[in-house]
């Protein structure tokens, strides 16, 4: 290399320096703010917003109500769906003849609920074990229900409720009419499980006790 030749790239150096801090300074201007800047410099849009920076609205779904469910009673197809459980009324917790009238009502209406699903777990919190005709009642329905077994019909009402109430005394009697349709019984496969119980309309007498601030059935005879 000649002498003339260093000195044309001493003379060089200097201008390659100068134009790559030109470029520098001018990426730093061009690009040294916002990374998400677009072509024009404004910020990107963030997702659900638009360019003017305001959030796009997102219509809310209106839920949609559930279906009330239908009741259907039992028949040769299959059991009761949907049975309304009996609502205790508040009258039923008072100790007045009103009171232990509503309770009789409240009692059978759980009752015919057992015959309709299999189900007195309700009504056995308010029966006594030494009631012996209730258990004649329980375990008639729990045969009714054993394996996968049903009954159709066997609606029970009690149409008429009389309280022989006396105040102070420890049981009370109520007089009822008790009235109760044709039964049907069908095994798990739908067939027929034994013959039909006839309806009947009978007169019974409830024993009933007031304790803990509820009413109980201590007892229940036909009358004949």
């Amino acid at each position: 290399m000649t002498s003339r030749t260093c000195i044309s790239e001493r003379l060089r150096l200097p201008v390659i320096s100068a134009v790559v801090v030109s470029v520098i300074l001018l990426s730093g201007c061009s690009g040294g703010g916002d990374p998400q800047a677009g072509p024009t410099g404004t910020a990107a849009a963030s997702p659900g917003q638009s360019a003017s920076g305001s959030a796009s609205a997102t219509p809310s779904a209106t839920p949609t109500p559930k279906p009330t469910p239908v009741y259907k009673p039992a028949d040769a197809k299959g059991r009761a769906q949907n049975v309304p459980v009996p609502v205790k009324p508040a009258l039923a917790d008072k100790n007045t003849k009103e009171g232990l009238e509503a309770f009789t009502k409240y009692w059978y209406a759980l009752l015919n609920y057992g015959f309709e699903t299999g189900d007195l777990s309700s009504w056995a919190k308010l029966t006594s074990t030494s009631c012996d005709f209730c258990n004649l009642l329980k375990n008639s329905v729990a045969v009714g229900y054993k394996e996968g077994r049903w009954q159709a019909g066997g609606r029970l009402s009690a149409p008429s409720v009389e309280a022989r109430f006396k105040p102070g005394t420890a049981s009370q009697q109520v007089v009822v009419q008790v009235v109760q349709e044709k039964t049907h019984f069908y095994k798990a496969d739908t067939s027929v499980g034994r013959s039909p119980a006839p309806g009947s309309n009978t007169a019974s007498v409830v024993v009933a006790k007031y304790a803990d601030g509820h009413w109980g059935v201590s007892d229940l005879h036909l009358i004949q």
